[in-house]
Formats: structure tokens, C-alpha cells, sequence
């Protein structure tokens, strides 16, 4: 059953709050991870949806925590790995009628699937609290063709795909890639 709230007591630095619920009652603990629209900071006020969890120890914890305010729209996730996943594609239509060598093709299916464990290492790093891959390192697998697979490590694991600063670097090497392909293609 989704219950109706306000986030209260939000503590951005460490990532989690409170929801009291409409009509009152007991808070709700809010993880930042139970906010399906990550791409929003959560602030103290705005009005949410969610679900309810009773932990172990009878406190109550919020889960598929919605905005109110926010517009149904498509996931961009999914608009994105259909991006890396039609690039594919026509990356096999251009081999297939001879645009294209083969070995290129093989290339950009190969540095995907570098990045994507790259990607894969990094988070589970960065949970362990270990040595991390550099952002540099990062942007050059994308860089050298290893970019569909960093979208859809993006969205697996949910790493990387909310920081502006890294987005930023990382849709320019997007760019770069396929500004270089396509010159390679046409001359």
C-alpha cells in the first residue's frame, strides 16, 4: 500500500531523512537509495509517495519513494541503453554492407565489454571502501569505443550516472567517438 508524506529532517551529507507521514503518526526513515528519481536531491518538504517496510527491530522504513510533483515521464535509462544498443546495430548494418571493416565493429563490442567490468571493479570498490579506477581511466575506455558498455554499466550498477562533472566529461567522449568514426567512415 503507497502512503503519502513530507521528507523531514533530510540530511544530505549522509544521505538519508525522515518522511512524516500525511494526517500524522510515526516518521518513516528514508534511505536516499529507496528515491526512484535519483537525479533529484531530496529536500525537507516535498511531498512523496511510498511503501512501507517494518525492519527487524520494528522500525519503519520507506521504499520506492516517489515525488508527487514530478511529471510521469520515460525512464532515461532505458532511452539511453536503447541509444548504446542502436549504435550497435547500426554499427553491424555498416559492416554488413561494406562501410565499415569488421575488426572496428569487434573493437567497440570489445572495449564495451572492458569498460563495463572496469565499471563493475570501481563499484564494488567504492562500496569496500578500496583503491578506486581514476575518472581518467574511466573516460578513455570510453573514449577508444568502450562507451556503449559504460551506459549500460551506468545503468546496472547504478555508479557514475549521477554526477555532473563526470556526465559532462563523459558525453564529450561520446561525442569525440562517434565525430572520429564518423570520419573514419566516410574517408
Amino acid at each position: 500500500m503507497r502512503h503519502q508524506g513530507k521528507i523531514t529532517s533530510w540530511k544530505d551529507e549522509q544521505g538519508f531523512g525522515f518522511i512524516t507521514p500525511n494526517g500524522g503518526g510515526k516518521q518513516v526513515f528514508v534511505h536516499i537509495s529507496a528515491l526512484s528519481n535519483r537525479h533529484r536531491r531530496p529536500i525537507n518538504n516535498a511531498v512523496v509517495t511510498y511503501e512501507v517496510n517494518t525492519k527487524a527491530n520494528n522500525k519503519l522504513r520507506a521504499e520506492h519513494v516517489k515525488y508527487v510533483d514530478e511529471p510521469a515521464r520515460l525512464n532515461d535509462g532505458t532511452l539511453l541503453l536503447v541509444f548504446a544498443v542502436a549504435f550497435l546495430a547500426c554499427m553491424s548494418v555498416s559492416v554488413f554492407v561494406g562501410k565499415l571493416p569488421q575488426l572496428v565493429f569487434w573493437l567497440y563490442v570489445a572495449a564495451s565489454s572492458i569498460t563495463f567490468v572496469a565499471y563493475k571493479l570501481d563499484k564494488s570498490a567504492a562500496r569496500r571502501n578500496q583503491s578506486r579506477t581514476p575518472e581518467k581511466t574511466l573516460h578513455m575506455l570510453a573514449l577508444v569505443g568502450g562507451w556503449p558498455g559504460a551506459i549500460v554499466a551506468q545503468r546496472v550498477f547504478r555508479h557514475k550516472s549521477k554526477k555532473l562533472s563526470f556526465q559532462v566529461i563523459f558525453w564529450v567522449t561520446i561525442l569525440v567517438n562517434c565525430i572520429a568514426l564518423g570520419w573514419l567512415t566516410w574517408f
